[in-house]
């Protein structure tokens, strides 16, 4: 039976893959909010939706829905600034929502013991959208470690290196205390995804940290991971330049790439279908990476010792 779902934060880079996948598991859009009124792509989708551009309007529509019995909005989903995540998932729960959230679920841990007990008022549920999970070559990679003996340790090495131009850091993912810093902005999938591989995350030191780049060394219980995040185009490796690649994703583990750069662009129709068929990844999942992005982000810089990534070489 069709789902009706609302949308908050249509005019932003994610949204139109989640209308995408509302649309291709057959469901209904039919509420959207965002204060920007350039979202032309609802055409493309549910051309026929209400919009909002004031949140107070837009929570009013979900109530009278809701009180309508047979028109009440299913699932809303949370495509917003990473800041208002935490009062958006609260916002569909107290309209009888679930809420489907992009990452990160919340930018400090604790926010997440609220949002569980909301969970439990309400009885209804809070999703994250954690698609590397979803992908069939990490799914192939998580099996192959699972059979290996349990007391094996791999060295892994994480890059990813994506190019931004200054409008990045006049917008709100530039602005820490709204976005998290570029760790959690283009780094919190990649820790959720190997945390999920090779188990809980034991220790954790910080090498770089800048608005541009980051860098550092995380234990887990079944790895030792360099890592390297970067929006800096100077950052990106010679082969990447010489193809005109904006963008440089690399993991290896004991020195094997993991390939793993297409399919991306179908993982949120996945993570819809997912959800709807009765699984999801909720709060218990979102934990570990939320609780890794925030140590990183407050921890001491400790400079280029111990085992950091070979991409500071550079930098020595």
């Amino acid at each position: 039976m069709s789902k009706k779902f609302a949308l908050i934060g249509a005019s932003g880079y994610i949204a139109p893959r989640h209308m995408k996948a509302i649309k291709e598991t057959g469901n209904q859009l039919v509420a959207l909010l965002d204060p920007f009124d350039s979202v032309g792509i609802i055409d493309s989708y549910f051309p026929q939706a209400d919009f909002f551009t004031e949140s107070e309007r837009f929570d009013r529509h979900l109530d009278k829905l809701r009180r309508k019995g047979d028109q009440k909005v299913d699932f809303v989903s949370i495509c917003s600034p990473n800041y208002l995540h935490d009062a958006h998932i609260r916002l569909a729960l107290r309209n009888g929502a679930h809420a489907i959230c992009e990452k990160p679920l919340v930018l400090n841990p604790w926010n997440l013991d609220g949002l569980e007990e909301i969970e439990r008022e309400t009885g209804n549920k809070i999703y994250n959208i954690l698609q590397l999970r979803l992908h069939p070559s990490i799914i192939e990679l998580k099996q192959k470690i699972d059979s290996m003996p349990n007391d094996k340790v791999f060295d892994i090495d994480l890059t990813y290196i994506t190019s931004r131009g200054k409008w990045y850091f006049y917008s709100w993912k530039g602005d820490v205390v709204k976005s998290g810093g570029v760790v959690t902005n283009i780094g919190i999938h990649f820790f959720d995804m190997l945390q999920w591989i090779f188990g809980e995350p034991q220790d954790s030191k910080v090498h770089v940290y800048s608005e541009a780049k980051a860098a550092g060394f995380l234990k887990l219980r079944k790895a030792n991971v360099r890592w390297f995040l970067s929006i800096d185009k100077h950052d990106l490796p010679g082969k990447a330049v010489e193809k005109g690649l904006p963008t440089f994703r690399s993991i290896t583990v004991d020195g094997q790439e993991i390939e793993f750069s297409g399919g991306f662009t179908d993982l949120h129709t996945e993570s819809y279908r997912h959800i709807l068929s009765g699984k999801g990844f909720g709060i218990k999942e979102a934990r570990n990476s939320i609780e890794v992005v925030h140590n990183i982000r407050t921890s001491e810089v400790m400079g280029l010792t111990g085992e950091y990534h070979p991409f500071l070489k550079n930098n020595e």
